[in-house]
Protein backbone atom coordinates (compact mmCIF):
# COMPACT_ATOMS: atom_id res chain seq x y z
CA UNK A 1 0.00 0.00 0.00
CA UNK A 2 1.27 3.48 -0.88
CA UNK A 3 2.86 5.62 1.81
CA UNK A 4 0.49 8.41 0.65
CA UNK A 5 -2.53 6.44 1.79
CA UNK A 6 -4.23 7.67 4.95
CA UNK A 7 -7.42 6.17 6.35
CA UNK A 8 -10.04 7.69 8.62
CA UNK A 9 -13.03 5.98 10.22
CA UNK A 10 -16.16 5.89 8.06
CA UNK A 11 -17.74 9.23 9.01
CA UNK A 12 -21.39 8.52 8.18
CA UNK A 13 -22.70 5.10 9.11
CA UNK A 14 -26.36 4.29 8.53
CA UNK A 15 -27.94 1.76 10.85
CA UNK A 16 -31.34 0.67 9.54
CA UNK A 17 -33.42 -2.41 10.13
CA UNK A 18 -34.49 -4.39 7.09
CA UNK A 19 -37.94 -2.85 7.31
CA UNK A 20 -36.54 0.66 7.63
CA UNK A 21 -34.30 0.02 4.64
CA UNK A 22 -37.21 -1.27 2.58
CA UNK A 23 -39.43 1.66 3.57
CA UNK A 24 -36.77 4.20 2.73
CA UNK A 25 -35.87 2.77 -0.66
CA UNK A 26 -39.51 2.40 -1.70
CA UNK A 27 -40.03 6.03 -0.72
CA UNK A 28 -37.01 6.99 -2.80
CA UNK A 29 -38.33 4.97 -5.73
CA UNK A 30 -41.62 6.86 -5.57
CA UNK A 31 -39.69 10.13 -5.36
CA UNK A 32 -37.58 9.55 -8.47
CA UNK A 33 -40.53 8.15 -10.41
CA UNK A 34 -42.05 11.62 -10.06
CA UNK A 35 -39.15 13.22 -11.94
CA UNK A 36 -39.99 14.09 -15.55
CA UNK A 37 -38.20 15.97 -18.29
CA UNK A 38 -40.19 19.04 -19.32
CA UNK A 39 -39.79 21.62 -22.07
CA UNK A 40 -42.08 24.35 -20.76
CA UNK A 41 -40.88 26.44 -17.81
CA UNK A 42 -42.06 29.39 -15.77
CA UNK A 43 -39.78 32.41 -15.97
CA UNK A 44 -39.81 32.94 -12.20
CA UNK A 45 -36.39 33.08 -10.50
CA UNK A 46 -34.83 30.28 -8.46
CA UNK A 47 -32.51 31.47 -5.65
CA UNK A 48 -28.85 30.91 -6.38
CA UNK A 49 -28.21 29.23 -3.03
CA UNK A 50 -30.55 26.39 -4.02
CA UNK A 51 -28.57 25.83 -7.22
CA UNK A 52 -25.32 26.00 -5.27
CA UNK A 53 -26.49 23.32 -2.84
CA UNK A 54 -27.50 21.07 -5.73
CA UNK A 55 -24.08 21.50 -7.34
CA UNK A 56 -22.37 20.68 -4.05
CA UNK A 57 -24.48 17.51 -3.90
CA UNK A 58 -23.27 16.62 -7.40
CA UNK A 59 -19.71 17.20 -6.24
CA UNK A 60 -20.01 14.38 -3.69
CA UNK A 61 -20.13 11.79 -6.49
CA UNK A 62 -17.38 9.16 -6.69
CA UNK A 63 -14.75 9.65 -9.38
CA UNK A 64 -11.64 8.02 -10.79
CA UNK A 65 -8.77 8.52 -8.31
CA UNK A 66 -11.05 11.10 -6.64
CA UNK A 67 -9.92 13.67 -9.22
CA UNK A 68 -13.47 15.00 -9.58
CA UNK A 69 -13.11 15.82 -13.29
CA UNK A 70 -16.16 18.04 -13.65
CA UNK A 71 -17.15 21.66 -13.89
CA UNK A 72 -20.69 23.06 -13.65
CA UNK A 73 -21.20 26.43 -15.36
CA UNK A 74 -24.45 27.82 -13.93
CA UNK A 75 -26.12 30.52 -16.00
CA UNK A 76 -28.99 32.85 -15.14
CA UNK A 77 -27.83 35.91 -17.08
CA UNK A 78 -30.44 36.59 -19.83
CA UNK A 79 -27.87 37.70 -22.39
CA UNK A 80 -25.78 34.56 -21.94
CA UNK A 81 -28.88 32.35 -22.10
CA UNK A 82 -29.88 34.06 -25.34
CA UNK A 83 -26.43 33.39 -26.83
CA UNK A 84 -26.70 29.74 -25.85
CA UNK A 85 -30.17 29.43 -27.37
CA UNK A 86 -29.13 31.03 -30.65
CA UNK A 87 -26.05 28.82 -30.97
CA UNK A 88 -27.97 25.68 -29.98
CA UNK A 89 -30.74 26.32 -32.49
CA UNK A 90 -28.20 26.67 -35.31
CA UNK A 91 -26.82 23.21 -34.52
CA UNK A 92 -30.29 21.75 -33.98
CA UNK A 93 -31.53 23.11 -37.32
CA UNK A 94 -28.82 21.10 -39.08
CA UNK A 95 -29.53 18.04 -36.94
CA UNK A 96 -33.27 18.03 -37.61
CA UNK A 97 -32.60 19.01 -41.21
CA UNK A 98 -31.04 15.61 -41.83
CA UNK A 99 -27.70 15.38 -40.06
CA UNK A 100 -29.26 13.23 -37.34
CA UNK A 101 -30.15 10.46 -39.78
CA UNK A 102 -33.56 9.02 -40.61
CA UNK A 103 -33.67 6.39 -37.83
CA UNK A 104 -32.67 8.80 -35.06
CA UNK A 105 -35.11 11.46 -36.21
CA UNK A 106 -37.88 8.89 -36.48
CA UNK A 107 -37.27 7.75 -32.89
CA UNK A 108 -37.35 11.37 -31.71
CA UNK A 109 -40.68 11.93 -33.41
CA UNK A 110 -42.68 10.32 -30.59
CA UNK A 111 -41.02 12.72 -28.14
CA UNK A 112 -42.20 15.79 -30.03
CA UNK A 113 -38.83 17.55 -30.16
CA UNK A 114 -37.71 19.97 -32.86
CA UNK A 115 -35.02 22.57 -33.56
CA UNK A 116 -36.70 25.36 -31.59
CA UNK A 117 -35.52 25.68 -27.97
CA UNK A 118 -37.34 28.61 -26.28
CA UNK A 119 -36.89 26.96 -22.90
CA UNK A 120 -33.20 27.86 -23.04
CA UNK A 121 -34.23 31.46 -22.42
CA UNK A 122 -37.43 30.98 -20.41
CA UNK A 123 -36.02 28.72 -17.68
CA UNK A 124 -34.27 30.67 -14.91
CA UNK A 125 -31.13 28.50 -14.92
CA UNK A 126 -29.01 26.60 -17.40
CA UNK A 127 -26.27 24.36 -16.02
CA UNK A 128 -23.61 23.38 -18.54
CA UNK A 129 -21.71 20.30 -17.41
CA UNK A 130 -18.11 19.98 -18.57
CA UNK A 131 -15.70 17.04 -18.49
CA UNK A 132 -12.24 18.02 -17.31
CA UNK A 133 -9.92 16.04 -19.54
CA UNK A 134 -6.82 17.24 -17.75
CA UNK A 135 -6.54 18.58 -14.22
CA UNK A 136 -3.93 20.10 -11.95
CA UNK A 137 -2.47 18.94 -8.66
CA UNK A 138 -2.08 21.06 -5.53
CA UNK A 139 1.14 22.56 -6.93
CA UNK A 140 -0.48 23.49 -10.23
CA UNK A 141 1.18 20.72 -12.24
CA UNK A 142 -0.71 18.90 -15.00
CA UNK A 143 -2.51 15.82 -13.76
CA UNK A 144 -4.10 13.00 -15.73
CA UNK A 145 -7.77 12.24 -15.01
CA UNK A 146 -9.30 8.78 -15.13
CA UNK A 147 -12.74 7.41 -16.04
CA UNK A 148 -13.81 10.93 -16.89
CA UNK A 149 -17.09 10.23 -18.69
CA UNK A 150 -18.14 7.68 -16.10
CA UNK A 151 -17.33 10.04 -13.23
CA UNK A 152 -19.12 13.02 -14.76
CA UNK A 153 -22.09 10.84 -15.67
CA UNK A 154 -22.50 9.81 -12.03
CA UNK A 155 -22.15 13.42 -10.85
CA UNK A 156 -24.76 14.54 -13.38
CA UNK A 157 -27.17 11.94 -12.05
CA UNK A 158 -26.57 13.23 -8.52
CA UNK A 159 -27.26 16.76 -9.78
CA UNK A 160 -30.54 15.82 -11.47
CA UNK A 161 -31.78 14.10 -8.32
CA UNK A 162 -30.74 17.04 -6.15
CA UNK A 163 -32.61 19.46 -8.40
CA UNK A 164 -35.67 17.21 -8.30
CA UNK A 165 -35.43 17.04 -4.50
CA UNK A 166 -35.50 20.85 -4.50
CA UNK A 167 -38.87 20.73 -6.29
CA UNK A 168 -37.41 21.84 -9.61
CA UNK A 169 -38.08 20.50 -13.08
CA UNK A 170 -35.22 19.67 -15.41
CA UNK A 171 -34.44 18.84 -19.00
CA UNK A 172 -31.24 17.20 -20.21
CA UNK A 173 -30.27 18.81 -23.49
CA UNK A 174 -27.40 17.68 -25.71
CA UNK A 175 -27.15 19.74 -28.89
CA UNK A 176 -24.61 18.18 -31.21
CA UNK A 177 -21.93 19.47 -31.43
CA UNK A 178 -21.71 21.51 -28.22
CA UNK A 179 -18.40 23.31 -28.72
CA UNK A 180 -20.22 26.65 -28.66
CA UNK A 181 -20.73 26.18 -24.91
CA UNK A 182 -16.97 26.25 -24.32
CA UNK A 183 -16.68 29.51 -26.24
CA UNK A 184 -19.68 31.29 -24.75
CA UNK A 185 -18.87 30.21 -21.19
CA UNK A 186 -15.13 30.79 -21.56
CA UNK A 187 -14.07 27.30 -20.55
CA UNK A 188 -10.49 26.11 -21.18
CA UNK A 189 -9.47 23.72 -23.94
CA UNK A 190 -8.78 21.06 -21.29
CA UNK A 191 -12.55 20.69 -20.83
CA UNK A 192 -15.26 19.46 -23.18
CA UNK A 193 -19.01 20.06 -22.94
CA UNK A 194 -20.91 17.04 -21.66
CA UNK A 195 -24.52 18.13 -21.18
CA UNK A 196 -26.74 21.17 -20.79
CA UNK A 197 -29.34 20.94 -18.00
CA UNK A 198 -32.34 23.26 -18.10
CA UNK A 199 -33.67 24.08 -14.62
CA UNK A 200 -36.75 25.78 -13.26
CA UNK A 201 -40.39 25.36 -12.30
CA UNK A 202 -42.68 23.74 -14.87
CA UNK A 203 -45.18 25.98 -16.66
CA UNK A 204 -48.86 25.46 -15.75
CA UNK A 205 -49.47 23.97 -19.20
CA UNK A 206 -46.34 21.79 -19.20
CA UNK A 207 -46.76 18.38 -20.78
CA UNK A 208 -44.62 15.29 -21.20
CA UNK A 209 -44.65 12.85 -24.12
CA UNK A 210 -46.75 9.79 -23.35
CA UNK A 211 -43.90 7.66 -24.69
CA UNK A 212 -41.55 9.07 -22.04
CA UNK A 213 -43.69 7.57 -19.27
CA UNK A 214 -43.07 4.04 -20.49
CA UNK A 215 -40.19 2.54 -18.50
CA UNK A 216 -38.74 -0.93 -18.90
CA UNK A 217 -39.80 -3.43 -16.20
CA UNK A 218 -37.32 -4.88 -13.75
CA UNK A 219 -36.85 -8.13 -15.67
CA UNK A 220 -35.66 -6.18 -18.71
CA UNK A 221 -33.14 -3.98 -16.92
CA UNK A 222 -31.66 -6.34 -14.34
CA UNK A 223 -30.64 -9.92 -13.69
CA UNK A 224 -30.07 -11.43 -10.26
CA UNK A 225 -27.65 -14.18 -9.28
CA UNK A 226 -28.78 -14.94 -5.77
CA UNK A 227 -29.80 -17.82 -3.57
CA UNK A 228 -33.45 -18.68 -4.06
CA UNK A 229 -34.35 -17.86 -0.45
CA UNK A 230 -33.11 -14.27 -0.98
CA UNK A 231 -35.63 -13.48 -3.70
CA UNK A 232 -39.30 -12.66 -3.01
CA UNK A 233 -41.85 -15.10 -4.28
Amino acid sequence: MSDDYQAVPLPDVQKLTVEQSRERVLGYLKHVQARHSVRSFKDIPVPVDIIQACVLAAGTAPSGANHQPWHFACVSDPDVKRQIREAAEIEEAEFYGGRGGDEWLKNLGKLGTDQFKPFLETAPWLIAVFVERQGKDAEGNKRKNYYMSESVGIATGFLLNALHSAGLATLTHTPNPMKFLSKILNRPSTERPYMLIVVGHPAPDATVPAAALIKKPLEEIASFFAESNELPE
